[in-house]
């Protein structure tokens, strides 16, 4: 029975470590070192347990702890700071606070 139990225990520690950092890539809109600063801080200070912003191919690879946080309040904060992601728009108010060499090309408006 004992032995069981710790089974049953290691198993549930094994999936609830396995799912809680859920490792996850957003496209995130951005043109520089300074964006990928800001990109990162962004997700890190919406719950990301790590984040990082690829340049050349605009994809922010993340893990979170899903109890935590969620895509969308990741994305939704990286909006916040001014960047567009693949679900996510920032407002024009936002955006505009960008430095200049951070204001991206932002070729159409999502919904």
């Amino acid at each position: 029975m004992k032995k069981n139990f710790m089974m049953v225990s290691l198993l549930l520690m094994i999936c609830n470590f396995a799912f809680a950092q859920a490792p996850t890539t957003i496209k995130v809109s951005g043109n520089c070192g300074s964006c990928k600063k800001s990109i990162e801080k962004a997700a890190m200070d919406a719950g990301a347990t790590t984040a990082n912003w690829d340049k050349a191919k605009k994809l922010l690879a993340l893990t979170f702890d899903a109890g935590k946080t969620s895509t969308d309040k990741i994305e939704t904060a990286i909006a916040g700071a001014g960047y567009d992601t693949e679900n996510k728009v920032a407002t024009e108010e936002a955006y505009k606070k960008l430095e200049e060499c951070c204001q991206y090309d932002r070729k159409k408006k999502k919904k």
